[in-house]
């Protein structure tokens, strides 16, 4: 499996010769075509896909998930998970909010809320969920005890199953003994981290019509059948446009992905054999700590990963976490460095690469005289009868086979350092010139 990582300078362009490899793929097979996930920041990649695909004649397979676009898609609806995953998502997603990760017991509660909202809501609202009912019975008391009459009458017409019944005493217990006991104070932090995301849902009619749709009204449930008919999932929401919109639907699309792609190793490939793709430009916008462990565990999956960000310490400032951000470099096996001059992804390049021995000429001039005079007129040392000789030595040192020079000077526009392997061996890495796209 190829996966692979472009650095600083001009990544989407860089990025569209692997796209339209991939989208050509296997294009006229139904069962081998690759079904893909591309995320991009700007809002202008899906142009390309769409491109690319109908060149190859796979217009049909492309899902654009955009606001007000073809395609309705409620994140939250996802029934065969427990409410606690769902709300482990929602508290990924608010640390993109909060890179410095200096509200995690906040956000601890948050998930907690959360879980009880979502099941309770499951009980009420027939199983689906939606950000206007979390929202809702977060904000307003009211409507909370509105639906708790709904469920009481359900539980006296004995409709309830044993594991309708404990949930809804824990939903219970926690929202009455709990959540609504709470000073105003720390309800109203609680409730104010929530809203950072469902309002985003709630206040605008675009968005709200496009991810909280009325059930009947979904044709986008998930990933599933992008693993089972090679469907090309593309986002089209500019982060410029809707910034928080942006890094919520991206990230949950992202790891909804990695959710399914994984189950194919406990499922044994239930779907399909197809290989799968994932492409993300400026990728340290969406990044969580969570993708470490993907990386490491989807090449056995058949997934393969191409991202592109402008630096490694893009990525560390996002994820706050050296480990994870170490573990997500190491696993990307193919890199392309572009120039940059960012010290900590020159020093990583430098480390991976390692060392050569260089052989360095040292060079010296003496000179030796018997009678050395003063002169108080020119004030200098007048010398007679003297020699002058000169030594040479070389020595050999180990030093890294690029330097810092290398990244920051000699890397020209459109050239790079290449890391690259052949799927056996890891080849020499080399300078390589990039043939820009857009000189046909």
């Amino acid at each position: 499996m190829i996966t692979g990582t472009i650095g600083s300078g001009k990544t989407s362009s860089a990025m569209y010769p692997f796209t339209k490899q991939l989208i050509n793929f296997e294009s006229s097979n139904n069962s081998d075509k690759l079904g893909m996930l591309i995320l991009d920041v700007k809002g202008n990649y899906y142009l390309k896909v769409l491109e690319f695909a109908k060149e190859f004649n796979r217009e049909a397979d492309v899902i654009v998930i955009k606001v007000n676009g073809k395609y309705k898609y409620n994140p939250l609806h996802k029934p065969n998970l427990k409410a606690s995953v769902i709300a482990n998502r929602l508290k990924t997603i608010l640390l993109l909010f909060s890179p410095n990760n200096s509200e995690s017991f906040w956000l601890d509660k948050v998930e907690q809320v959360l879980t009880e909202a979502i099941k309770l809501c499951r009980l009420y609202n027939d199983g689906y969920v939606t950000f206007e009912e979390i929202h809702k019975l977060v904000s307003y008391e009211n409507y909370y005890k509105e639906k708790i009459e709904i469920l009481k009458n359900k539980f006296r017409a004995n409709i309830l199953s044993k594991e309708d019944l404990y949930n809804l005493l824990s939903s219970l217990t926690f929202f009455q003994k709990e959540f609504f006991s709470l000073d105003h104070r720390t309800l109203s932090i609680l409730k104010s981290e929530i809203t950072r995301i469902t309002n985003v849902f709630v206040s605008d009619y675009e968005i709200y019509n496009t991810f909280n749709p009325p059930e009947n009204k979904l044709n986008f449930l998930g990933f599933e059948q992008l693993l089972s008919e090679g469907k090309i999932v593309v986002l089209d929401i500019s982060v410029s446009k809707y910034k928080a919109l942006s890094k919520i639907i991206a990230t949950y699309l992202k790891l909804d992905f990695q959710t399914e792609v994984l189950n194919r190793l406990s499922n044994n490939f239930k779907y399909s054999n197809r290989s799968v793709a994932f492409i993300c430009d400026e990728f340290h916008e969406y990044c969580t700590v969570s993708d470490s462990e993907f990386f490491a565990q989807s090449r056995e999956a058949k997934c393969i990963n191409i991202i592109s960000t402008q630096s490694y310490t893009s990525i560390l400032n996002s994820l706050n976490n050296k480990s994870a951000t170490d573990v997500i470099i190491q696993n990307l096996v193919n890199k392309i460095w572009l120039r940059t001059d960012d010290v900590f992804t020159i020093e990583s390049a430098q480390k991976q690469i390692g060392k050569e021995d260089k052989e360095k000429l040292f060079k010296s001039i003496s000179e030796n005289a018997k009678e050395t005079n003063y002169s108080y007129i020119t004030h200098s040392l007048n010398s007679s009868d003297s020699s002058i000789s000169e030594s040479l030595s070389t020595q050999v040192t180990s030093e890294y086979k690029y330097d810092t020079k290398f990244f920051t000077q000699e890397l020209e526009t459109f050239s790079s350092l290449a890391f690259l392997s052949d799927g056996e061996k890891i080849l020499n890495p080399q300078k390589i010139i990039l043939k820009p796209y857009f000189r046909k």
